[in-house]
């Protein structure tokens, strides 16, 4: 029993501790230190919820470890319009600021998610990525490849007389086919030849579980260790693809919303939440020290997108008062944001409520 708990520690988690902890001190360091340089006074930064762990006082900032390690947060001087402050404070409070300036502080820690999570991905673009070759583990009986005379452990070299050298572009090549046959530079042993397929257009779904229709030949990747290879990029190409991968995750997390807003019954078993994540980072940490750090930047995206949401009591949901406030010239009354956030309290709870009861049926054996 002890050996099992240990176990669960050392894979799970401290590894979703490191995970998230590396994520809520960045979201909660980009609202700190834009605080700082607009001369708004902090009065806490806390890593965690709930009782002190441990703190100290620097400066006019007190810095905590709380005991609950699911966020964390700042404490402006003023962070409320019902705040008392005095007329000698006030131009160093929140609420003494104008809304740009409120709203760089309330943006500032989803910004730094992102930031951080292209960092990661330009960084490991840089230091090298792990990734497939382009050799054939399986041929799909009767599609193109199969017709062309494909097998198993061919290695295709170049596509069209273009060399390549990862699964990838392979892939890239075929679904931006539009179905034009390909001539294909297939190494087979010490025998290098070439043949001719034509790309057949394939029904197959997302990771949504929406119907799409792309362009395949029908093979599978070999997936063995001498099929795969680390691939690194100079640093103008991997910043690029590190803009790249940004993009898109954080256009995933959108969709992936919309989807779950769209079919709320059908969906509700596709979210997770701290259980998930910590089996997640036990994963992946188990696989290596670059699957880890480029599973924190994925997940750094999914934070600093669904922290813009406008949702109350989320950054998003402060973001949409300020808005309102611009255009009508004065802002929301506090009984109309109470109410907005109460609101938006009772909806994060029904989701994490879906989460926790998610996190721990996955738990109970089938």
């Amino acid at each position: 029993m002890i050996e099992y708990i240990t176990g669960i520690i050392m894979n799970y988690i401290i590894p979703a501790s490191v995970l998230l902890g590396a994520l809520i001190l960045v979201h909660e360091f980009g609202h700190f230190i834009v605080a700082k340089r607009l001369g708004i006074r902090v009065l806490k930064f806390s890593l965690g919820f709930g009782p002190k762990i441990i703190g100290t006082k620097i400066g006019e900032t007190e810095y905590v470890l709380s005991l609950l390690p699911l966020g964390g947060y700042v404490k402006p001087l003023g962070e409320t319009p019902d705040e008392p402050v005095s007329e000698a404070d006030r131009p160093f409070s929140l609420t003494g600021q104008s809304p740009a300036k409120r709203g760089a502080v309330l943006i500032a820690g989803s910004l730094f998610n992102i930031l951080f999570a292209f960092t990661i991905f330009a960084c490991t673009y840089m230091i090298g990525v792990p990734a497939l070759t382009p050799r054939i583990g399986a041929v799909v009986e009767g599609a193109p490849a199969h017709r062309a005379g494909l097998q198993e452990g061919d290695e295709i070299i170049a596509v069209n007389a273009q060399p390549i050298e990862l699964w990838d572009e392979l892939s890239s090549m075929v679904e931006h086919s539009n179905g034009i046959p390909l001539t294909l530079t297939v190494k087979r042993g010490d025998q290098q030849f070439t043949c001719t397929v034509q790309p057949q257009l394939t029904e197959g779904r997302t990771m949504f579980g929406e119907t799409v229709q792309s362009y395949k030949i029908g093979i599978v990747h070999a997936g063995t260790p001498d099929a795969r290879t680390v691939k690194r990029y100079n640093p103008v190409i991997a910043v690029w693809k590190a803009a790249q991968d940004t993009v898109r995750w954080s256009v995933l997390t959108l969709k992936g919303v919309w989807v779950l807003v769209k079919s709320p019954i059908e969906r509700r078993n596709d979210i997770g939440g701290p259980i998930l994540i910590g089996k997640l980072a036990g994963d992946f940490a188990h696989v290596g020290l670059m699957s880890f750090v480029l599973l924190m930047a994925m997940i750094s995206v999914n934070l600093g997108v669904l922290n813009l949401l406008p949702i109350p009591i989320l950054d998003g949901g402060h973001l949409l008062f300020l808005a309102i406030e611009g255009v009508k010239g004065r802002p929301l009354g506090i009984r109309t944001m109470e109410i907005a956030q109460q609101i938006g309290l009772a909806v994060l709870l029904m989701v994490m409520a879906l989460v926790f009861y998610n996190d721990i049926t996955r738990l109970i054996p089938k």
